[in-house]
């Protein structure tokens, strides 16, 4: 019989047991939608592993990770090449969490994993609504005759949730159409106060890792110039502590396109503090 020790691959200052945890990470490596640079589907591995150059502290939140007590109950795995099912088996593993009374934590991946999330997410929670970060609109209805693309991920949720329920920031890329969109239902916000609409719901937030500057977050798959540096996104968070999150995600990291390594680790300490607010 082996003694060890033996290293962790799982994420640092996890709680080993699921049922006394609050919040479940959930690994989500799929981008079979990906648009321009494939690769998301690498980052939660090479997050949990980037996780262990991070202390368990922040001292923004003044909070430890085992603070949050959260599990993580790593990847799923998925069938390539199928969309749909692999949708399916997101939002099935979500509905798990939520039914057994905790949320999720999802890290992706490419952004339409949020999509299953949210479905999952509103059949608990019927006044829920989306804070929104990223680069990019993610309005459109189709993209190159494909419904189901991570660049059609919010317009699609706005039809779950409500688009008076979304607030987006960040946004610096989409069609015209898209913009339109946002300017006609008010979800484009570029102050705090634009948050506080949302106090009396429940929340559910999403970060594509574009929404900051590809000279802090060069590894994804659509960089996008014009972005948050790192503490301005960290900024947004620490209003948003006081709100009622009820789960979220961190998608598109893409690291092999940063082969320094620093933005898988700047993805892993948005994760982090994250995690504190929730």
């Amino acid at each position: 019989m082996l003694s060890g020790p033996f290293l962790d691959r799982n994420w640092i200052g996890q709680n080993e047991d699921y049922l006394s945890a609050d919040i479940v990470m959930l690994g989500l490596p799929f981008d079979g939608t990906v648009s321009y640079r494939s690769g998301s589907r690498f980052a939660p591995e090479q997050i949990r592993l980037a996780s262990w150059g991070l202390e368990d502290y922040s001292p923004r939140f003044n909070k430890h990770l085992q603070d949050v007590n959260f599990h993580d109950a790593g990847d799923l795995e998925f069938p390539l090449g199928n969309t749909y099912k692999s949708l399916d088996i997101i939002e099935q593993n979500v509905e798990d969490i939520y039914k057994d009374g905790k949320r999720v934590f999802g890290i992706g991946g490419e952004h339409l994993v949020t999509l299953p999330e949210i479905k999952a997410v509103s059949k608990f929670h019927k006044d829920l609504a989306i804070v929104h970060f990223d680069a990019h609109t993610d309005l459109r209805e189709e993209y190159l005759g494909e419904e189901m693309s991570h660049s059609a991920v919010i317009r699609h949720a706005s039809k779950i949730v409500g688009a008076e329920n979304i607030k987006q920031i960040g946004i610096r890329s989409g069609m015209k159409e898209e913009w339109d969109f946002m300017h006609k239902h008010g979800t484009l916000i570029n102050e705090f106060s634009g948050l506080d609409v949302l106090k009396s719901k429940k929340v559910f937030v999403t970060v594509d890792l574009d929404v900051l500057d590809p000279s802090v977050m060069s590894g994804t798959g659509t960089p996008e110039a014009g972005g948050f540096t790192f503490n301005g996104l960290i900024d947004w968070f620490e209003y948003l502590k006081d709100f009622d999150i009820v789960g979220a995600d961190v998608v598109e990291l893409a690291p092999d396109y940063d082969t320094s390594g620093v933005s898988t680790a700047v993805a892993t300490k948005v994760i982090r503090e994250l995690l504190m607010i929730m």
